[in-house]
């Protein structure tokens, strides 16, 4: 195979290809997103009292921790690490959005709650995307697993529709 027509990882040396390390970037990029909405999420069910319909938040937060874990899996399919440095920049933003003003200084305010769904359902939208960029690619690297893939982007999906419900009904509640 002439030089320029080397398939992924077939570099002749120890380097990266320059698919594998733009792969290392965004996964990695996608990882710190899900460790903050697994932790935006978990803190919700905590919160749960402000919801109209706790035992859906309950079920999210399940099901990003588990799409975490399962993009966690797939990253070791394809020989990609996990970055602790990005991980952490994660956490650290998920964290800092506790510092949102929110009209209230002691006391968590329904638009806590509110900004909350918003920020959950921009990730979970970011989450659908990069599994439909797996799938893509899916189609020309066997390590990726093309059904789990279209699990994985209907439950997302799924998880937006819940979202945007849950946004509805907070929305009403918060400014009825």
């Amino acid at each position: 195979m002439p030089h320029h027509m080397k398939s992924p990882g077939q570099n002749g040396g120890n380097m990266p290809s320059d698919r594998q390390r733009l792969l290392d970037v965004y996964l990695n990029d996608h990882l710190a997103g899900a460790g903050l909405g697994t932790n935006l999420a978990r803190r919700m069910v905590t919160a749960g009292r402000h919801f109209t319909d706790r035992a859906a938040i309950e079920r999210l937060a399940a099901e990003i921790a588990d799409d975490r874990a399962s993009l966690v899996e797939i990253m070791n399919k394809l020989g990609i690490p996990a970055r602790r440095r990005v991980n952490a920049l994660g956490y650290l933003a998920e964290k800092a959005g506790r510092l949102k003003p929110n009209g209230r200084v002691v006391h968590r305010s329904p638009l806590s709650s509110l900004l909350e769904l918003e920020m959950l359902r921009a990730g979970v939208e970011g989450k659908a995307s990069g599994w439909r960029a797996l799938r893509t690619i899916a189609d020309s690297d066997d390590r990726l697993d093309k059904q789990q893939l279209d699990t994985l982007i209907e439950r997302a999906e799924h998880q937006s529709t819940v979202l945007q419900q849950l946004h509805h009904a907070h929305t009403t509640q918060t400014f009825a």
